[in-house]
């Protein structure tokens, strides 16, 4: 379980960012809505978007915790929508486990050394919750740091619950269970990279209801 753990736990250097607030002068009109308001009204048009990831395998769904993880898929949802995720792989896949994706230098195979290292430049704050890493369940990785979270993500394929509150879990599978099973199941080399490349295609985020 420990090596399991490690796998996950890879460390990618994510570069230091400076984090900076809203200008005080750039305050909000009288007229718009009080911030709790405005979160929930949010919330509510993030629980009805799913994302559509395409990958070489065939097509997962999966939705959204935004109650429990709000800033997380906030960030997942910007990066696909910025196409970041587009052309790149799940480049480590472990049986029983995880799928891992979302580093960007997974777009180059000349790069394969350093797959596993790559971020969006940025760090997202950890939000761990209490639902539990069962399999379908979308988190985020992470190196040992808890706040180190930047693009990517990985799909349990097992029921991996001693991450349980250790990474941010934001979402679960809706649709392309055999996708995940094909992915997961795939031969790995060293490092676990699959042998064969398992492309994602594209992630789009789109409208629930959109989804048949």
């Amino acid at each position: 379980m420990k090596s399991f753990t490690a796998t996950i736990l890879t460390a990618f250097l994510l570069s230091p960012v400076a984090m900076m607030g809203a200008d005080p002068a750039e305050a909000a009109p009288k007229q718009a809505k009080p911030p709790t308001e405005q979160r929930k009204e949010e919330q509510k048009v993030d629980t009805q978007e799913v994302a559509v990831i395409k990958t070489s395998a065939g097509t997962m769904v999966v939705e959204f915790w935004p109650d429990v993880a709000p800033k997380t898929v906030e960030n997942f949802k910007k990066l696909a929508r910025q196409g970041f995720y587009d052309g790149t792989c799940f480049h480590r896949v472990i049986k029983d486990f995880m799928i891992q994706g979302g580093d960007p230098l997974t777009k180059d195979e000349a790069n394969q050394a350093r797959w596993g290292t790559g971020d969006p430049g940025y760090k997202v704050k950890a939000e761990f919750n209490d639902r539990s890493h069962t399999r379908g369940v979308l988190s985020m990785a992470r190196s040992q740091d808890p706040d180190s979270a930047g693009s990517q993500f990985f799909i349990c394929h097992g029921n991996p619950t001693f991450l349980d509150r250790q990474y941010t879990a934001f979402g679960k599978l809706i649709k392309g269970d055999e996708v995940l099973e094909k992915i997961a199941t795939t031969t790995t080399g060293p490092r676990d990279v699959p042998n064969a490349r398992q492309s994602i295609d594209s992630i789009k985020i789109v409208p629930k209801d959109s989804v048949q």
